[in-house]
């Protein structure tokens, strides 16, 4: 739930916002969303591979 939060507040660090950055954000979220599944059925390296993959994602999305 935490990165869902982070990843809201991220989005709204962009004034121009619009479809197209909107769009960045669905992929790391859908990741985060997999990762809550996968977590709750017991593959958690799986699941932290996953969260952490969104994490990297959303952090090269910022940079640029």
């Amino acid at each position: 739930m935490t990165c869902f939060a982070c990843v809201v507040v991220t989005y709204f660090m962009f004034p121009e916002g619009g479809a197209k950055v909107l769009a960045h954000f669905m992929l790391p979220t859908d990741a985060f969303a997999i990762a809550n599944q996968l977590g709750n059925a017991g593959m958690n390296a799986l699941a932290v591979l996953l969260i952490t993959a969104g994490i990297v994602y959303i952090y090269i999305i910022v940079r640029h």
